[in-house]
Parts: C-alpha cells; structure tokens; sequence
C-alpha cells in the first residue's frame, strides 16, 4: 500500500516543527511570526507616518490599509522562500520576486509620487523584516521616518507657484483672444488657453485655460476681476480632484 506520509514533501510535514537546530537557514516558527509581526507593526507605523505627512491634502483610508498589508505580505513571501531553500539562493529569489510588487503602483492609475516612495517605504520594511533582521529595519524605519515627518513641517521644497485649470463662460459676441490678459499677469505665473468650444446652440464659450496661480494670490479677487469682464457668467478653477480623501480638519 502506498504510504501517503512518505508522499507529502518534508517541508510541508514539518513546517511547524523547530529547524533550528537541524538547518540554520531554516527558522523556527516563532521566528516566522516575529518577521511578520514586526513587518505589521512597521507597515502600521508607515502607515501613520502617511496620516500625518498627509493632513492637509488629504489621503485615501485605504492606501493606509494598503502600508502594513504590503509590508505584511513581502515578509511572508520573504520568510516562506527561506523555507523552500536549503542556500542563500531561496532570499535572493524571494526579494527578486517582491520587486514584482512595485508594478501594482505603476500600473495603476497615476497618483502622487510621494505615494509610490511609501509603496516602496513599505516593501523595504518587509523585506527586511523577512530576512530576520529586525533591529535594522526599526532603526531604518526610525531614519526614513524622522526625514519624511521633518520635510513636511518645514515644508521642504514647496512650488511657489500652483498648477490649476480655469474654465471661464463668455457669451458668443465677446472676443476673448487677449481678454483676459492683465488679469493673469497680476495672478499668475504662465497661462494657456488649452481649448475652446460652444454650449447652449452657440450662444455661449467655454473656454479652459491652463493657469499657474502664485501662491500668494488672492483666488477669489482673481475669479471676481474674471466675472467682470466675462459678463458675469460661470467661472470655475478646478485644484485638484479627489475620489475618497479624508481631511484632517483640524490641520493648519
């Protein structure tokens, strides 16, 4: 009769059992859940760190889940490709195989490019996590997350300048070509018409500008000195466009 124990490969049989002492490369099942543990708990911390850096733009409650789930992951894939392998070759294929991770963000819709160096943020912490040194990926979080907190409050790098869109109405006997011209020399930067097109059977344009606003403008005096000269129909300046942000309204 054939023998189904002897069937099952010898790392299923024994994958809860202590390899310590029979294989160094072979970590004991505790050490499998302090690598994942800790990954959670670091991917959370990122996690938080994203809040925070995030208050006042706004961020996506589930990008944040996203942190300790990928960091949690990468571990495991990290830590179960040790188990499969007898040599240094089973981490170097696990951490070649986590890379595949990054292209779920690329491939994904354009976001935030601060949002990829988080993906990225938390898969190191994972892969670290998952080749057992822990102690280096807290003293790394504590490095990366220190300089990300610090560049937000002193707001490093800022644009002086913001890249905004204006659509403005105008009936179909005005001629807009130069229309509004001192009006973006005193309010921004660089505009340019993009496109125009008719509404309502032909008695109205719209017409969409794209504007670099200063920072220190006044965006309501810029849309009041637009309404009057556009006979006081629709104008509109459209940021940014968020799906599922949250804001923290408390942040100043």
């Amino acid at each position: 009769m054939l023998n189904f124990a002897a069937t099952v490969p010898v790392i299923f049989r024994q994958i809860f059992n202590d390899q310590s002492e029979a294989n160094i490369n072979f970590p004991s099942v505790w050490q499998v859940l302090a690598c994942v543990l800790s990954a959670l708990v670091l991917g959370f911390l990122i996690g938080l760190v994203y809040m925070f850096t995030h208050r006042k733009s706004g961020y996506a409650q589930s990008y944040v889940l996203a942190m300790p789930m990928l960091s949690g992951l990468v571990a495991t894939i990290i830590v179960m490709m040790c188990l499969l392998a007898s040599s240094t070759t089973g981490v170097t294929a696990a951490i070649s195989l986590t890379g595949a991770f990054s292209l779920v963000r690329f491939r994904s819709a354009p976001g935030d490019p601060r949002d990829i160096a988080y993906v990225f943020f938390a898969m190191v912490m994972g892969t670290v996590c998952g080749i057992g040194f822990i102690g280096y990926a807290c003293l790394i979080f504590l490095i990366l997350a220190a300089v990300l907190i610090l560049f937000n409050v002193i707001n490093f790098a800022a644009p002086k300048t913001q890249d905004m869109t204006l659509k403005v109405t105008i009936p179909e006997n005005l001629n807009y070509s130069g229309l509004f011209d001192q009006v973006f020399e005193k309010y921004t930067t660089d505009s340019v018409l993009r496109r125009v097109k008719t509404t309502d059977f032909g008695t109205l344009f719209d017409l969409i500008y794209s504007v670099r606003v200063k920072t220190d403008a006044d965006q309501k005096k810029f849309i009041d000195e637009i309404r009057a000269l556009n006979g006081n129909l629709n104008v509109t300046l459209v940021l940014y466009k968020y799906d599922d942000q949250i804001y923290d309204t408390k942040a100043k």
